[in-house]
């Protein structure tokens, strides 16, 4: 039924004639498609792509959200036993990098100032205890050292990206350092300053893409932003600076909520999208801002697919998994600092701890919540709720021998890598990604069908800025080819990717 109504749609198109296509039959002919333009995700990239196209006189757009609120991987919910409720972030939670006098400032908290959201600083490395399997054991000097050895490991792999020397891992670019990591106490301390940012390994880890995505943000004198993080604890929830931006400009008519996309048609003439529950939509133009991890898994189908060129740079970069997972007590017996870390001889079992019960904070919700990231993280999903919180209770446990925890009031995580809304977190880039692969990536296919996300932002793959930035370019661009009547400038890509040098066996 889909290749035909394609084939329909195509034939009509090159005629001259215009198709609304319904759930399961074509309508009487219209004068235009149904829309000049579809941005298929409701997450910042997408609302602000959308407000990119307000800004330079297109109207005629939809936003298709597959869940029933506009966000994206800005995600929040209620938490807690009944009468002890609480706003916790399942998805983003961090401003990172903010500003520095009248310096450049985070376009996300430009966001949070205008829309008045309510945050508070985290201190990472001053607020933190920290513990190992005996219980409280004091090694903050081993976690300056690590933070010493980051910042060194992102000066020198940053200073490689203007030359032409290969790309290499981060575990080997620290072992190049003198950094080797054995004893538990060591493993969790650069488990804290890398996995907990990158929610990979440095064995994933490009060293140099991950020193430019780090001094970008963070170091002013590379063009940051700040060193600063500010933590959402607005009881709006952290999306909610993303969906009061989107009610400046949208009407109501210009979204359509709990709408999954299940195909996307493109040809020369336009765009025809399929939602779960059959409906067609055609457009001129369509803006997929999927997270990379919906493109790799085939959860949207292409028709016809995508080139191999494209295909080979999406599933050549990687899709990270970060899980928070949430706990609330009756009491609060644990740490009086933001954060703890927990060295326990496993690299990445349950080793950071935040407490959200904090004056500043949220005081007396009685949450504490642990993290794990990458392969923990899909660790975790395929085990029960049950069995991942005695888990993590066995770990406080450890941490506080002398203390009788009971069983949490209310307990909670996301499963975002099964989730096939998003099949992660967000993008890392690999030391096998190189930058014609990044182009491709970004690369739209035809004049019709152009990609966004902040896996397609090169300096901030990562970040919820790199998603604001690369949805302003794809508004920006796709204004132009909508303004020029389809004569735009498309995005470079190359056909093939090859080696620095060749192998020789």
């Amino acid at each position: 039924m889909r290749r035909t109504i394609l084939q329909l749609f195509v034939a009509a198109a090159a005629a001259g004639i215009a198709l609304a296509v319904p759930s399961t039959n074509i309508t009487k002919p219209a004068a235009k498609h149904d829309t000049t333009v579809l941005i298929l995700g409701g997450g910042v990239a997408g609302i602000i792509a959308a407000r990119t196209l307000h800004e330079n006189g297109i109207d005629n757009f939809r936003i298709i959200e597959a869940r029933g609120e506009l966000g994206g991987r800005m995600r929040s919910m209620e938490f807690g036993a009944t009468g002890r409720r609480t706003t916790i972030e399942l998805g983003a939670n961090w401003i990172q990098g903010t500003q520095v006098g009248d310096g450049p400032a985070n376009p996300i908290l430009t966001l949070a100032r205008k829309h008045g959201l309510k945050t508070a600083e985290s201190d990472f490395y001053e607020s933190i205890v920290t513990y190992d399997r005996t219980g409280s054991v004091d090694y903050l000097e081993a976690l300056h050292d690590a933070v010493d050895a980051y910042t060194n490991l992102t000066v020198v792999g940053g200073g490689r990206v203007p030359t032409k020397q290969v790309d290499t891992t981060c575990r080997t670019g620290y072992s190049l350092l003198g950094v080797k990591p054995r004893t538990p106490e060591e493993m969790v301390v650069e488990y804290y300053v890398f996995d907990w940012e990158y929610a990979q390994t440095p064995e994933q880890t490009s060293w140099i893409a991950s020193s430019w995505a780090n001094n970008f943000t963070f170091d002013v004198e590379q063009g940051g932003f700040s060193e600063d993080n500010l933590l959402s604890i607005d009881q709006r929830g952290f999306k909610y600076l993303i969906q009061a931006e989107a009610q400046t400009f949208l009407l109501p008519a210009q979204t359509v909520l709990n709408a999954t996309v299940r195909t996307i048609a493109h040809s020369d003439n336009g765009v025809v999208v399929t939602l779960a529950n059959g409906t067609n939509i055609t457009a001129d133009y369509a803006i997929t801002t999927f997270s990379l991890g919906v493109l790799q898994n085939d959860d949207v189908s292409f028709e016809p697919a995508l080139p191999m060129w494209k295909q080979e740079a999406i599933q050549s970069m990687s899709m990270a998994t970060y899980t928070k997972i949430f706990l609330q007590f009756e009491e609060k017996f644990w740490f009086d600092t933001q954060f703890a870390l927990y060295a326990d001889t496993e690299r990445g079992w349950y080793p950071v701890w935040q407490s959200l019960d904090l004056e500043g904070f949220m005081p007396d919700s009685g949450v504490v919540m642990a993290t794990v990231t990458g392969d923990y993280s899909e660790r975790i999903e395929a085990l029960s709720d049950a069995q991942v919180q005695e888990e993590a209770l066995t770990v406080l446990r450890t941490m506080f021998p002398n203390t009788t925890i009971p069983a949490p009031t209310a307990f909670f995580f996301p499963r975002w890598y099964s989730d096939p809304l998003y099949r992660g977190s967000y993008s890392n880039w690999p030391a096998s990604f190189v930058s014609p692969h990044h182009t491709n990536l970004r690369a739209n296919v035809g004049k019709r069908l152009w990609f966004s996300g902040e896996a397609m932002s090169q300096k901030y793959f990562g970040f919820l800025h790199g998603a604001y930035f690369e949805g302003i370019d794809a508004g920006e661009r796709v204004s132009q080819c909508v303004h020029r009547g389809g004569e735009c400038k498309s995005l470079p890509f190359q056909e093939s990717v090859p080696n620095a040098s060749p192998y020789i066996i």
